[in-house]
């Protein structure tokens, strides 16, 4: 993908040309430009609320078949580009390169995957022959747009999380405000402009890189039906608070998430999935493995085993095919990771491997053993490279320490025995509970979302298709 390609005006997307402030997007890793995209100001977001109100009141779209074409057109255009998206993914974002080919990947599916949800879409039939005043009746619901949908995003999954807040507003029939990460916004405009190649109107997806404050006007704007937000709790909920009376929402945020490894799990299945649901894009993912509960007669061994594959995972440049693990995407954030590391140790943790910041904005992957239950990376969102192991000796202690944060999320147990796996599915606070699977492991069409502090709603492209739908229940009296 050249540099010309990755200048984005905002009157590529409809927006009326003016001056404006830039943006220059560097890559995490070495500072280099990646590209430019103009910040959009008060006056291009209420040109865009206007623009799609307007688009969805005259229900000016697409009709059904020709909206599940678009996508369908769009997928393939992503599919041709494949390597260009996966290459300026890794650049903008820091994802190594082998991780950046499978979000692509996973969004050309995607958009694939909403075509034919919204084609299956339906209402129900209602039964009117209960009670004598309802006979004479027939009775049964259809499924409209529900309007407006606000978009903001989280940079680490650039291109999927976008598919996965656009695809399903263009399936459904509504219009879209997207609102990028400001690190991650080139990924964006690549889906919304194969969007408009593949022949969706003008005004239907708008992509708005701008500050946080104008991302609260959107969020907080009586023309918006429905918002979409990825990204930290505190953000999330206090943009909730901030809603229009009768607005939806749907907030995915982070969480802690913990795996017991029970005294009969086979070390050998446990070591790859664990090891990659830890450091997978340097642990900046919401449901990534944080901590272990690992049955006191298997932590040396497990430890044992973990300890040289972690050390020898290759962090370095994202854009290199051999890299494993990337930077952060802030050199903040590689402070406040380190901080959380620096405190389990002054709280009494041992270190297995890492520790320490590296060059290039990275962090050591890094092995914590027996961090106390109240140190930081056992209540808190690490983010980071950072897996802690602690040993148990019942399963139910387990299950109790593991639930003992305010988040729930996704949640992962390694047993061979089938009532300590059922014991663990049902007492595990989590709204996902993987049995002999990491914490990270998703399918696009399973539902996804947290409990509690961890988000409201549930993803998943046809459970966020239906959110983006509302029932509309007809009656019908016979003569």
């Amino acid at each position: 993908m050249d540099r010309r390609m990755r200048r984005h005006p905002l009157s590529v997307l409809g927006a009326t040309p003016r001056a404006r402030a830039r943006l220059e997007v560097r890559s995490p890793y070495d500072a280099e430009v990646v590209g430019e995209v103009e910040l959009a100001a008060a006056e291009d977001l209420e040109q865009a609320l206007d623009q799609a109100r307007a688009l969805f009141q005259a229900r000016a779209g697409l009709p059904l078949h020709e909206r599940t074409a678009v996508l369908r057109r769009a997928a393939a255009l992503l599919t041709a580009q494949a390597e260009a998206l996966a290459a300026l993914i890794a650049a903008e974002g820091g994802k190594p390169l082998v991780d950046a080919r499978v979000e692509v990947a996973r969004a050309c599916a995607g958009m694939e995957e909403v075509a034919g949800d919204v084609e299956r879409l339906a209402g129900e039939q209602i039964p009117m022959t209960a009670t004598a005043p309802a006979l004479g009746r027939w009775a049964f619901s259809v499924r409209e747009p529900i309007g407006v949908v606000g978009a903001i995003s989280a940079f680490n999954h650039p291109l999927n999380l976008i598919v996965h807040q656009v695809a399903p507003a263009v399936a459904a029939g509504c219009p879209v405000i997207v609102k990028p990460a400001l690190e991650t916004p080139l990924s964006a405009y690549a889906c919304a402009e194969a969007l408009q190649r593949a022949g969706l109107p003008p005004g239907w997806v708008t992509v708005l890189p701008c500050s946080n404050e104008l991302a609260e006007q959107l969020a907080s704007d009586a023309r918006l039906a429905y918002l979409s937000f990825i990204g930290s709790a505190r953000v999330g909920w206090h943009l909730r608070s901030r809603l229009a009376p009768g607005v939806r929402v749907g907030l995915e945020h982070g969480g802690a998430a913990p795996v017991i490894v029970d005294a009969s799990a086979r070390l050998e299945q446990v070591l790859p999935p664990l090891v990659k649901a830890a450091y997978y894009h340097a642990g900046q993912v919401c449901v990534s493995a944080q901590r272990v509960y690992v049955h006191r007669s298997r932590l040396e061994e497990l430890l044992a085993r973990l300890e040289p594959v972690v050390g020898a995972l290759r962090v370095g440049d994202p854009r290199r095919d051999t890299t494993e693990v990337g930077p952060l995407i802030r050199a903040r954030e590689v402070e406040r990771v380190h901080a959380v590391v620096t405190q389990a140790l002054e709280a009494g943790a041992r270190l297995g491997v890492g520790g320490r910041a590296l060059p290039n904005q990275s962090y050591a992957p890094t092995l914590l053993v027996e961090p106390p239950d109240d140190a930081r990376v056992m209540v808190e969102e690490v983010f980071g490279p950072v897996l802690a192991l602690t040993a148990f000796d019942e399963l139910e202690h387990a299950i109790a320490r593991a639930n003992a944060t305010r988040w729930a999320f996704q949640a992962a147990i390694f047993t061979q025995d089938l009532d300590r796996a059922l014991a663990a599915a049902s007492g595990l606070d989590a709204a996902t509970v993987l049995i002999n699977e990491h914490t990270a492991f998703r399918v696009d069409w399973m539902p996804f979302g947290g409990r509690r502090e961890s988000g409201l709603g549930v993803g998943g492209l046809p459970y966020s298709l239906r959110e983006l739908t509302q029932p509309k229940l007809v009656v019908l009296r016979q003569r």
